[in-house]
């Protein structure tokens, strides 16, 4: 009977060893109120998802989930119930994450250090992404959203400077808008990147995220080398600026200043009147004489409406170049916190201008 006990016991000691060893990571939910609701389990696969399972909670809202986590290969895995994102979680080898929900997608979670960070950024992007679209949808509001967007885009660079080997930083770097504005969207932005994934190979060195990371970085720095290359080093005193123009190409700040003896970059409000008359007063008139000169204008117009920018350069005939940042982003790099705000570069120098006598004042002298 004893040498029973004592085979029972290594057999148990056995399986608490294997259970140990094991790569499983355990999710337990429990969604309010919700009994035989459909639960989606999906993994995201760098830039798609793949749904692993879809179970139904039990009586009481309950359900588990187990999936196997490889040492060092963190999984990005989503709880979804009725299209709603219930809650986003971080997992690691042997993680047992408690989640609280309810079918509104609020949400609780413990066990992870990671998930509860990942819910803290997701968290903070919603409320940035939801105050942008409630400026967006009225007008008048471009100080406002440049003033959002530039609060929100220092809160993540703060975040992923001081968590610079957690894989948290990797949806952080991808945040976007729409298809157009991603929050790290600055050509000078490839240095952050590439301090992020330098930090989290050293920690994560097979991990898919970081080796997708590693490759958009290496994406950034080239296209950054490039206008580095086309502008020359002297000319890379003032911040590069890419936004699409009237036929929805983008028009490139180097580029343009690489073969223009001066120019002008000009931050305007379409919907704003004295904007609109600045542009046929003074610019206008000003461009019509040096033009022939070697004398551009790089015109971004900070506008919510796409439609009212357009039709403004249309029925004003604008010669110059004109491109559109809705958001306000590109204000940032200038450190610009209202609009109109005009700079010239000329002679690889970058040089604020206050009003037409000192742009006259300035091209005179060129």
């Amino acid at each position: 009977m004893k040498s029973c006990k004592l085979l029972y016991a290594a057999a148990f000691s056995a399986a608490l060893a294997l259970a140990a060893c094991t790569p499983k990571a355990r999710v337990d939910l429990v969604l309010k109120d919700a009994p035989g609701r459909d639960v989606e389990v999906r993994l995201l696969e760098i830039n798609s998802w793949k749904v692993l399972d879809t179970l139904k909670t039990a009586s009481d809202g309950s359900m588990s989930y187990s999936l196997e986590v490889a040492e060092g290969k963190p999984e990005f895995v989503y709880l979804y119930s009725g299209g709603v994102r219930l809650a986003s979680l971080l997992l690691h080898k042997g993680d047992r994450v408690k989640v609280e929900a309810d079918t509104l997608g609020a949400y609780t979670v413990d066990g992870s250090e990671d998930s509860q960070l990942l819910k803290q950024t997701d968290s903070a992007f919603a409320a940035f992404a939801s105050e942008m679209a409630a400026l967006d949808a009225q007008s008048g509001k471009n100080r406002e959203m440049a003033a959002a967007f530039v609060k929100h885009y220092r809160e993540d660079v703060a975040f992923v400077v001081t968590h610079p080997k957690s894989l948290v930083c990797v949806p952080v770097l991808y945040e976007s808008l729409n298809e157009y504005t991603p929050v790290f969207g600055q050509p000078g932005d490839a240095l952050l990147f590439r301090r992020v994934v330098d930090s989290l190979k050293t920690v994560y060195p097979e991990s898919a995220y970081v080796k997708a990371l590693e490759k958009e970085t290496q994406r950034r720095e080239g296209a950054l080398e490039l206008r580095r290359r086309l502008s020359g080093a002297q000319e890379m005193a003032f911040p590069e600026i890419l936004l699409p123009g009237m036929d929805g190409n983008p028009k490139s700040l180097t580029e343009i200043a690489s073969g223009s003896k001066a120019v002008l970059v000009h931050f305007w409000s379409p919907a704003v009147a004295d904007h609109k008359m600045f542009n046929l007063d003074v610019l206008k008139p000003i461009y019509e004489r040096y033009a022939s000169r070697g004398f551009e204008i790089y015109a971004v117009a900070v506008a919510s409406d796409k439609t009212e920018w357009a039709s403004v350069v249309a029925s004003q005939k604008l010669p110059w170049i004109n491109v559109y940042d809705r958001t306000g982003q590109s204000m940032v790099s200038y450190n610009v916190a209202d609009v109109p705000a005009s700079f010239l570069i000329s002679e690889g120098k970058l040089d604020r201008i206050d009003g037409e006598k000192g742009l006259r004042r300035q091209l005179d002298r060129l």
